[in-house]
C-alpha cells in the first residue's frame, strides 16, 4: 500500500536558553534543568494513500512539532519523513503546492479585507483560476453556514466565525494531503458536525486524498479515523484502529458491568472464573444516588454491583448467581472500553478535562 507520509526516528531537539543563578552575586549558569529539550524522540510513522489518520496526545506531546515538519515549516534534527514520497528537508518546494494546514484557534487572515478576498488572497498563493477559486469559496462557505459573513472584514468576526472561514481556506486548494490540527476547536456543536460529515464526504470524493487529524475530543477521533496513533513526550505510543487501541492492550479489562439488585442482603461471585473485580455497594446509604428504577417508597435493600470482567460469557454465570441467591435484577448494564480507557492507561490521564458537547 502506498504511503503518503512516512517518517523514520524523526528526531527533533530543542537548546533551552541558559539562566544565571540568582543565589550568587557571581553569574553561574543554572544546570539543574536539562539543556536538551526532546520534542520528538524517533518517531516512525507509516500513513496510507487515502486515509484518515489521527494523532492523539496530551499538550507538549510532539503533535504539532511533528505536522510543522510534515508541512516543511520546521526542519528535524535527525531522522527522515517524506510527504507523497517527497523529502521534506531536500523537495519542500515541490511539496508544499501539495499540501495545506488548518490549525483550531489561529488567527488567518488580513483584517481590513472581508472574508471573500481573504479566501480569494489565499486561492492566489496556490495558482488557483479565479473562476475555480470563487465556486470553491461559495461552496464552503455554504457548507460552515458562513455565507452571509462573505462581505464582512474579518476583523469583525467572532472567534468561531474566523475558525469557520480558516477551515474554508484548507479546502479551496483542494490539496492532495491536509492537515487538520484541532479543525473544531472553539465551534458549537452543530457547527462541529457539520464539519466532521464534510471531512468525510470530501475524503470519499477523491479517494486518493489524505486527511492527518489531531484533537482533543476523543468522540470526534473514534467517529472519523481509519487509524489512530497515541503520541507523549515526543515518542509514539501505539497505532491501530480504534477498535484495535481498545482492545488490544494488554492486562486491558475487556467487559464491565453494573447490576443493580434488589433482594439481595450478601452476594459473593468472586469465585466465579473470569470475574476479575467485583464490588457491592448498598445504593440506600446515598439517596442522592437513588435510581430512576428504585420504587420511591421502597423498603427492600437496593445495591449496586459492579464487576470487571475476562470475557463476556460469565455474564451468564453470573446472572444465575444472583437468581439462586433469590436477587432480582433491576438493571444490567455492560459497559465495554472506550477509547480514552485505553489512551488513559497509556499516558496515564485524560487527553483533556471537558469533552465537546455530544
Amino acid at each position: 500500500m502506498q504511503n503518503a507520509i512516512k517518517t523514520e526516528n524523526l528526531t527533533r531537539t530543542y537548546q533551552r536558553s541558559k539562566k544565571s543563578s540568582k543565589k550568587s552575586s557571581k553569574k553561574k549558569w543554572d544546570n539543574s534543568q536539562p539543556q536538551e529539550l526532546v520534542a520528538l524522540g524517533g518517531v516512525d510513522l507509516n500513513i496510507h494513500s487515502g486515509e484518515l489518520f489521527g494523532l492523539l496526545g496530551p499538550n507538549g506531546a510532539g503533535k504539532t512539532t511533528l505536522i510543522k515538519i510534515l508541512t516543511t515549516l520546521l526542519a528535524p534534527t535527525s531522522g527522515k519523513a517524506f510527504v507523497d514520497g517527497l523529502d521534506v528537508v531536500t523537495q519542500a518546494r515541490e511539496i508544499r503546492p501539495r499540501i495545506n494546514i488548518v490549525s483550531g484557534g489561529e488567527s488567518c487572515g488580513y483584517g481590513v479585507l472581508n472574508v471573500e478576498e481573504n479566501l480569494w488572497l489565499f486561492s492566489q498563493i496556490y495558482g488557483i483560476p479565479t473562476s475555480i477559486a470563487q465556486e470553491r469559496i461559495q461552496q464552503m462557505l455554504e457548507i460552515v453556514g458562513l455565507q452571509d459573513k462573505a462581505r464582512t472584514r474579518v476583523s469583525q468576526l467572532s472567534t468561531g466565525q474566523r475558525q469557520k472561514m480558516n477551515f474554508c481556506r484548507g479546502f479551496i486548494t483542494d490539496p492532495k494531503i491536509l492537515f487538520l490540527d484541532e479543525p473544531t476547536l472553539g465551534l458549537d456543536v452543530n457547527a462541529a458536525r457539520s464539519i466532521r460529515q464534510f471531512v468525510r464526504d470530501w475524503l470519499r470524493e477523491k479517494p486518493g486524498r489524505t486527511l492527518l487529524l489531531t484533537t482533543h475530543y476523543m468522540m470526534e477521533a473514534e467517529e472519523l479515523c481509519d487509524r489512530l496513533a497515541i503520541i507523549d513526550h515526543g515518542k509514539l505510543l501505539t497505532c491501530g484502529t480504534p477498535n484495535e487501541l481498545k482492545q488490544t492492550l494488554q492486562q486491558f479489562p475487556q467487559f464491565q458491568l453494573v447490576i443493580e439488585l434488589g433482594n439481595v442482603d450478601q452476594l459473593n461471585i468472586s469465585t466465579i472464573p473470569g470475574v476479575k473485580e467485583y464490588r457491592l455497594t448498598p445504593l440506600q446509604e446515598n439517596p442522592d444516588s437513588r435510581s430512576a428504577s428504585m420504587p420511591v417508597n421502597s423498603v427492600q435493600p437496593i445495591f449496586s454491583c459492579h464487576l470487571t470482567l475476562a470475557e463476556e460469557a460469565v455474564i451468564g454465570q453470573i446472572v444465575q448467581a444472583i437468581v439462586s441467591a433469590q436477587g432480582k435484577i433491576l438493571q444490567l448494564q455492560k459497559h465495554q472500553p472506550t477509547l480514552e480507557d485505553a489512551f488513559v492507561q497509556l499516558v496515564g490521564h485524560r487527553l483533556e478535562s471537558g469533552e465537546q458537547g455530544s
